[in-house]
Formats: structure tokens, sequence, C-alpha cells
């Protein structure tokens, strides 16, 4: 483990573009992890160039806030169009999102459809269906919202969604070669430093971290950089489309490469006959467990159907500098 080495401005000149945002300094580092799930490999070098980035997820209140102003209606609000969804059941063709249900027992692990359920009614005011609210929850992330609702959100706020390595980047708080965004381990003297899983995922949750579900944020520490919950309580949309690491094809040579991906190449091979695209999730969320997904540590990534909003993603936004490159430096 390394101390990143920061390029370009250390503290830029003026005030933050907007309120809770803090600057991240330019820098090389060490992007991905040979040691943990295939798609995180190869580790390869990337630079970025500085940034300001959110401390925290958008929190209900602060999409609330963009809703009354605009009166934007998320897409689990509406039904979907029959046109986009040919031979789907008319009973899913209703206003609804995708809902982490515990399961009373163990079961199948190879099967999500054990404690992911499509629920009629959920979305980002009524995270777990009908009857449920946000009223308690103003400061927690704000969740079951799709790509279109975090571009619709990140345009009215006069910003942007982070790369892949952008988010990387600043979630690894200036640790470089680090496997957790704090250092070496897990929960070092038995604190715990994110909004994780303890027990046996999916159906037993202890609650070792004092959560069930969703915490408001900033309930952990901060990382190196002062942001919160970059790791665990909600995964993260990023700007990227879902594909292998984009790499030098000669390790000697750096390469420019459009920052975004290919749309294309984001469709999940496995299912040819659905073509929707997927973008770059991050961070792991408050299901990660040891015991199924160790993926709260900020080499980790999923893909994520645009189209698909859940109950543990959410999202961060940042400003660019006017002259920042569109690409990432690989080399």
């Amino acid at each position: 483990m390394t101390v990143i080495e920061t390029i370009g401005v250390a503290e830029p000149a003026g005030n933050p573009p907007a309120p809770g945002m803090i600057w991240i300094p330019g820098g090389t580092f060490q992007m991905g992890s040979d040691g943990h799930y295939p798609e995180e490999a190869p580790v390869h070098t990337v630079s970025v160039d500085g940034f300001w980035i959110d401390r925290t997820t958008v929190t209900n209140r602060q999409f609330g806030r963009f809703v009354a102003k605009t009166g934007y209606v998320t897409e689990a609000e509406r039904s979907p169009d029959p046109a986009d969804y040919p031979g789907a059941r008319p009973e899913l063709l209703v206003p609804a999102s995708t809902v982490f249900v515990a399961p009373a027992h163990r079961v199948d692990m190879s099967n999500p459809y054990n404690w992911w359920t499509y629920v009629p009614g959920a979305d980002w005011r009524h995270p777990q269906g009908p009857g449920s609210s946000i009223k308690k929850r103003p400061d927690h992330p704000v969740v079951h919202v799709t790509w279109a609702d975090v571009q619709a959100y990140a345009r009215w706020a006069g910003k942007q969604l982070p790369s892949e390595a952008e988010w990387e980047f600043a979630a690894r708080g200036g640790l470089d070669g680090a496997p957790y965004a704090w250092g070496d381990t897990f929960n070092p003297d038995g604190r715990w430093m994110a909004n994780t899983w303890q027990g046996e995922f999916p159906y037993l949750n202890t609650m070792d971290d004092g959560h069930r579900g969703t915490a408001p944020v900033g309930s952990f520490p901060p990382n190196g950089y002062g942001l919160l919950d970059m790791i665990g309580n909600v995964w993260e949309w990023t700007d990227d489309w879902y594909q292998a690491h984009r790499v030098p094809s000669h390790a000697c040579c750096a390469v420019d490469n459009p920052r975004g991906g290919d749309r294309a190449a984001s469709h999940d091979p496995s299912t040819p006959g659905v073509s929707i695209a997927r973008k770059v999730m991050k961070g792991g969320s408050h299901l990660c467990s040891p015991n199924y997904c160790r993926r709260y540590r900020p080499a980790a990534r999923m893909p994520q159907p645009v189209d698909t909003a859940t109950s543990h993603l959410g999202f961060r936004c940042i400003v660019r500098s006017p002259d920042t490159p569109d690409v990432i430096r690989h080399g």
C-alpha cells in the first residue's frame, strides 16, 4: 500500500461549485484488483484529472428538492412502454421497482430471485413498496433511481456523473493498492468502517454495525479525502458503459481512451435476446457480506441495466474542470 502521488492542482482557487463538494486532485493510480473477482482484473495504471465530488451520496432530501422544483417523475413511478419489452406479462408493465426481501431461512445462493422481488408501487418515496415511507429517512441515500433519473438530477444540479476511474480514484482516499478505502483490514480493531451485512446473507443480519438496510449518510468514518460512504450503504452509478477494463495493448505505451466506453459492448452476452445497455456501478452496499458478495472495496464493480432501479443503488455527482479532456489515460 502506498500513498497516491497527486498531479495538477492540489487545491483549486475559489469556492466549491456547489455546497458539500470536495476537491480531488488529479493523480495516477493502480486501478482494479487481481486478487478478488475476475471482472476487476487486471490491475492497470490510470491517470485522472482533478475534479469536485459530492461528499455524500444524494439523499432523499436533496432528491426531493429536485422533484419539487422540476416535477420530475422517476422511471419506477411510470408504467413501462410495452413496445420496449415485447412479450412481457401485463402485470409486470406497471410502476414498480426491485426490492430486497430477506428470506426466513437459508436459500439457494445461485438464484438471486430468492431475495430480490419486483414490487409494484416501490419507488424512491416508498423504498420497500406501498406503505413504506422516507419521512423519517431524509438523510438516507435516495434509491430506486435508474440511469435516466440520475442523469436528470445531475443536469438540474449543473453536475455530471463520475467515470469509473474517477469514482475509484476518489474512493481510495489517497491509498494506492489497499484493498479497502481505509487500508488493509476490513474492520480494524473491531471497528466497522462501512454499512455492510454482518451474519449470513441473505437471511440473517446480526446488525453488528448498527444498521439494517440503508443508513443515514455520514454514519461511518470518512476516507482520506473526507468522502463519506464511498464503500457500502448503497452501490453508486458511474458514467461508464460496462465492459472489461480498458488497458494498453503494450505495457510500455500510454493510451488515451474515450471516457465512458462502448455502449454496444455493455450488453449482457448471456442474454442475446435482451438488448439493454448496462453501466458500471461501484462501492458495494449494505447487502455485501463475506459469505456472498465481498464487493465492499474500491476496485469492485458490477454491471447495472440502465432501465433497472433497486433498493440498494444510489449515486453521487461530480463537477469537472471545463478543460478536462474527454479521455481516461491508461498506461
